[in-house]
């Protein structure tokens, strides 16, 4: 079964898909947390927390492996079900195997972001435990933007987290509803999605004569919107 995660950190949303169902846990990242109107990402990390008992991901934003760990320590502290999350590399391209090992080694949940293939998620394996809890998340998206099939990356990603009882492997930068599908066949544990796409997951099962229906009839209103004439 492949859960679903919503990608978003705007208060509002998280209280309206927190009721869902289909839901079982969030991701943010600084980005989405400057576009939701954030001042004080302590205090608005906390809010989303106190919202929802979900796992909920908060990423660190040093760029240096010392005041990542001071960091982790932190949001760590913030609730029960946080999940501290931590780029594999940071900026300079310098592989932040010293974090993700001393903060599993802190036995703090990790969310290991920005991976892009499975040779990164051997490196992350080499320094965890097999107890603590670590999401390692990979981005298709971006990937599939760039002319590269996704899908290998996640089946050795996947292969090789066997062997880890404690770690999920989650299908990242989703971009459009069939990801999900795809997700699932590959045997992804998470995948997280934006709440428009969300929405349309739920309405899947619309058989191809309706969908042709369906597709028809807006062209027909388009057209007599704008008022046509041959």
């Amino acid at each position: 079964m492949t859960k679903i995660f919503c990608d978003i950190a705007d208060i509002k949303l998280i209280k309206k898909f927190n009721k869902k169902k289909i839901v079982k846990g969030f991701t943010t990242n600084p980005s989405l947390m400057r576009k939701a109107g954030a001042k004080d990402y302590a205090k608005y990390s906390k809010k989303i927390l106190n919202v929802t008992k979900k796992p909920v991901s908060c990423e660190v934003f040093a760029d240096d492996a010392q005041n990542m760990i001071i960091q982790g320590h932190k949001i760590t502290k913030w609730g029960k079900n946080v999940y501290v999350k931590v780029p594999i590399t940071n900026s300079k391209g310098i592989f932040m195997g010293k974090v993700i090992q001393k903060l599993n080694h802190d036995k703090i949940k990790l969310n290991i972001t920005a991976v892009y293939n499975s040779n990164q998620t051997k490196k992350i394996l080499k320094n965890i435990d097999k107890k603590t809890k670590v999401i390692i998340s990979i981005f298709a998206g971006r990937m599939a933007d760039n002319g590269k099939d996704p899908l290998p990356q996640f089946k050795n990603s996947i292969k090789m987290s066997k062997k880890y009882k404690n770690v999920e492997i989650l299908w990242a930068s989703t971009r459009e509803p069939y990801n999900y599908i795809q997700a699932k066949q590959v045997g992804c544990h998470i995948i997280t999605v934006p709440p428009s796409i969300i929405e349309k997951i739920e309405n899947f099962g619309k058989n191809f004569q309706k969908l042709t229906v369906d597709t028809v009839k807006g062209f027909l209103i388009d057209t007599k919107k704008s008022k046509f004439k041959l």
